[in-house]
């Protein structure tokens, strides 16, 4: 089968958008193939997770069903980080909390290049595909991937200039989750304590790992905001900032270390 007519039997399925998509980024069609990927579209799985590579802040990451899909909202999260360095080559150490693809970490340490990242998942296929893109991206110098929960005090040793996360934020049982949403894994999504319980558990531990005069830099849902800062504030830190997505909506929170 030539790529025409994948692209006619994919379009049928999931449009012409995602039809081109996945043609363009596919060498080889077999009919098995094409009808295993029509099949996919058709249950609306996402194109990322097709090819299984998403783009993200210039960069081409490698993801799974067992990451989340990088999303162009968190590219607020890396574009406040590098706005609040002034040396993009000063030596500072960065912690990425929860970092599936890889992708926070790798874009820091791509766009300052003194930065050196420890960046931790708790899910040891996740760090499986981060290392692979930190490989892939050249940095496995600079990002260290290793497996730890920072819901536990001692996971992480050593003490960080910067905190970055994009935890899991959405409250069990909303109904507003797309259906691409529907095919990342549950544990990178779903938080209990209407969706604030990952930002409590940061709150509490972040404290352990952060640096004298250094902040935290957490992405938020949609309405999220007045929940988080009341997390950190009465865990002793000091808010900052809170800076919109490209769509308007408060996406990023900036802390600097508690009191």
């Amino acid at each position: 089968m030539d790529a025409n007519q994948a692209f006619e039997i994919l379009s049928k399925s999931g449009g012409l958008h995602a039809a081109r998509i996945v043609t363009e980024n596919t060498d080889k069609f077999s009919r098995l193939s094409v009808w295993r990927m029509a099949r996919a579209l058709r249950r609306g799985v996402p194109v990322a997770k097709i090819i299984h590579q998403k783009w993200f802040y210039g960069l081409r990451f490698y993801t799974n069903k067992y990451t989340l899909d990088p999303r162009p909202d968190t590219e607020t999260l890396v574009m406040a980080v590098i706005a609040d360095v002034p040396n993009k080559n000063a030596d500072i150490s960065i912690l990425d909390l929860g970092t599936g693809t890889g992708c926070i970490a790798a874009a820091l340490a791509k766009n300052l290049g003194g930065a050196h990242v420890v960046a931790i998942d708790r899910s040891r296929r996740a760090a499986r595909v981060a290392r692979k893109n930190i490989r892939n991206l050249g940095l496995s110098g600079r990002v260290d991937v290793q497996i730890a929960n920072f819901a536990r005090p001692r996971a992480i040793s050593g003490h960080f200039d910067i905190i970055v996360s994009n935890p899991p934020y959405i409250a069990r049982g909303d109904t507003r989750v797309d259906t691409g949403a529907m095919h990342d894994p549950k544990i990178a999504l779903y938080a209990g304590n209407n969706g604030f319980a990952a930002y409590a558990d940061i709150a509490k531990n972040a404290r352990n790992w952060i640096r004298p005069g250094g902040r935290i830099y957490l992405e938020i849902g949609d309405g999220a905001g007045q929940g988080v800062q009341k997390i950190f504030t009465d865990a002793g830190w000091i808010f900052v900032n809170q800076l919109p997505d490209l769509a308007g909506i408060n996406r990023v929170m900036i802390f600097s270390g508690p009191k």
